[in-house]
């Protein structure tokens, strides 16, 4: 009984990582997050308080959105990141900051800061 259950266990893990390769799809770890959340909250990086109210977070702005339900928001999550990375193209008269366009942070705080942003 419990080898048969072990077994399907590894069948659905297993079948669940080629679906998630085959499709593309990476999978956040919790330190993926966290370091994502340290990078939104750092004023000197993202800086994503200046403008959003987000849980977790002290001084919010009200400027920008509050940053709830993102997943809602943003069901793929490239479009996400896309967001960040320049939102002018959506909304050229945004007041944010295009965080990948001018280089105020790199791919990889980018990659960091959606999959915290896309948590919420």
């Amino acid at each position: 009984m419990i080898r048969k259950q072990l077994r399907r266990n590894i069948a659905r893990a297993t079948s669940l990582l080629l679906i998630t390769l085959v499709a593309g799809i990476s999978i956040a770890t919790a330190d993926d997050i966290a370091d994502g959340k340290k990078a939104a909250f750092d004023r000197k990086k993202g800086n994503c308080l200046a403008c959003h109210m987000i849980a977790g977070g002290s001084l919010p702005g009200n400027i920008g959105p509050p940053l709830v339900a993102m997943k809602a928001r943003f069901p793929d999550k490239a479009d996400l990141r896309a967001q960040i990375w320049d939102p002018t193209v959506a909304n050229p008269n945004t007041i944010m900051p295009p965080f990948g366009k001018h280089r105020i942070l790199s791919e990889k705080e980018i990659d960091l800061v959606t999959e915290f942003i896309h948590s919420l």
